[in-house]
């Protein structure tokens, strides 16, 4: 009987602390998603970044991991050091808040490209992170044309299947093209010689009147 009573007692004391973490966990959950990274969505200030890192770095809430990891790489791309250590020692953080967030909750292609975009900045592969974040669901049209300069930008452009699944992102952003048509350009200024392949192909289908205007850069 005393066996059972303290059982109960210690369940009772568990799931009391576990109801607490979790409200806890709502009032410093940074209101920031990896969206809204790619959105100019300004992420919280440093001080909100700090309470929810207390807690992110004990916690198993998916949404918390995820929200704090994107405000630390809004805050690393963003508002870097003007160091040059110090924006590499905030990049590896970032990288690091991101992977723990997508070990407990894998299924967020936003967060995978946030992943990418960081690496992109640490001079490391961005292959694997993007391909991730075309195989685990759809992004809004921000993301996907920021998805496009990532591939394009990089060694991505060389992968076949990121190829095929790109040229989605670039018929989205032409299904948008006066609002994305100078975005389009720098993409295409800014590209590897394969990221200017991978344009030039997918808009001499989707739209030859664009292909044309690309071609004079």
């Amino acid at each position: 009987m005393i066996t059972l009573r303290a059982i109960g007692i210690l369940t009772a004391i568990a799931l009391a602390l576990h109801a607490g973490i979790a409200f806890y966990g709502d009032l410093v959950r940074p209101d920031f998603h990896a969206r809204d990274l790619f959105s100019g969505v300004i992420p919280p200030d440093k001080a909100k970044l700090k309470a929810a890192g207390s807690l992110a770095s004990f916690s198993r809430d998916g949404d918390l991991l995820a929200n704090y990891a994107a405000a630390m790489a809004a805050d690393a791309l963003h508002r870097p050091s003007t160091e040059a250590g110090g924006r590499a020692s905030e990049n590896k953080t970032a990288q690091a808040a991101v992977v723990a967030a997508l070990e407990v909750s894998p299924i967020r292609p936003a967060l995978w490209l946030t992943l990418g975009t960081l690496q992109a900045q640490a001079g490391q592969a961005v292959t694997p992170a993007v391909k991730m974040s075309y195989l685990t669901g759809a992004v809004p049209i921000d993301v996907a044309f920021s998805r496009v300069r990532t591939v394009t930008s990089s060694a991505a452009a060389t992968d076949e299947e990121i190829k095929l699944l790109a040229q989605s992102d670039i018929r989205s952003a032409l299904a948008n093209r006066s609002r994305y048509e100078p975005l389009l350009i720098a993409a295409y200024v800014q590209a590897t010689p394969q990221g200017k392949s991978l344009l030039l192909e997918t808009t001499k289908v989707t739209d030859p009147k664009f292909n044309e205007i690309l071609r004079r850069y």
